[in-house]
């Protein structure tokens, strides 16, 4: 039922769109198969293993840590690849802060310590009391002072205290749950330019698997996850966006914004990779 919905969700999307658009869509995802095709040769050469099996992931993947929209099996001996599909957009998640969600448990599987819990309560407990009275996020004097800045450094200092905690666990599980469990490509369609952006992230050996005696045209090094966590800090002029700096060359930007019109005691993160190992495969192909 979930592949279903998800399947009738993608065309009545894609019907709906302009022609124009369509075709936009179309170039853009004509030049995807043609890199994906080099770098896995099981696309087209099934040797005996046939069907190949193609589906959209339902939504529901997504929140127990799978980022991949779309899968190509072939069950036979085992070979999955999947694919993250963005239009003109690189985040990497968008998920919520409130005084109910334990991020460090969702996130990272330690739980917040009670002092963090003390610091965003009396934030989150004012916009209860904002949205009580049916308040506008646009009539809010001075928002980003009275709640971004101070959630954003609690959020930082609580980090740094698990960090502190459990060590080089941390880092290595925020990138596994800003990039999910499963190794995938990302494929973004960049209308501007006309191109196509792949990224290969491979930190778990599973992508790039040869066919038989065929082997991949481009060879994919595995990525390195990050070990320690370098410096956290505020964006230097800016009062909505904390910059994560780690080791092996990432880092992490998570700008904070009110998702709704009406105030909710809740804040929404669009978190981005703001740069990532020279090792990972990037390709830009033209359309």
């Amino acid at each position: 039922m979930e592949q279903s919905n998800a399947l009738h969700n993608a065309r009545v999307s894609y019907e709906n769109l302009s022609a124009e658009a369509r075709r936009s869509r179309d170039r853009a995802a004509a030049a995807a198969v043609r890199v994906l095709v080099r770098l896995e040769p099981q696309l087209v050469n099934p040797q005996a293993n046939i069907p190949l099996v193609l589906s959209i992931a339902p939504d529901v993947r997504g929140q127990r840590g799978d980022v991949r929209d779309i899968l190509a099996v072939r069950r036979q001996n085992d070979w999955e690849i999947g694919i993250s599909a963005k239009n003109n957009h690189e985040a990497v998640r968008h998920s919520r802060l409130s005084p109910t969600i334990d991020f460090g448990r969702q996130w990272l599987g330690f739980p917040c310590t009670r002092q963090y819990y003390t610091d965003i309560t009396p934030i989150f407990n004012e916009l209860a009391l904002l949205r009580e009275q049916g308040e506008y996020w646009r009539n809010l004097q001075n928002k980003a002072l009275r709640f971004y800045v101070p959630v954003l450094k609690a959020f930082i200092a609580e980090l740094g205290r698990l960090y502190g905690a459990y060590g080089v666990a941390v880092p290595d599980r925020l990138a596994r749950y800003l990039l999910g469990v499963h190794d995938f490509y990302k494929v973004i369609a960049q209308h501007s330019t006309q191109t196509t952006t792949i990224q290969a992230f491979s930190f778990n050996g599973t992508l790039n698997r040869p066919s038989g005696s065929v082997m991949p045209q481009i060879r994919l090094p595995n990525l390195n996850l990050p070990t320690r966590i370098l410096a956290m800090e505020v964006a230097q002029g800016s009062m909505d966006t904390i910059n994560i700096f780690c080791d092996a060359g990432w880092s992490i930007s998570a700008r904070i914004h009110n998702a709704e019109s009406l105030v909710i005691p809740s804040l929404k993160f669009d978190i981005r990779l703001v740069s990532i190992p020279p090792s990972l495969h990037t390709h830009h192909e033209p359309w």
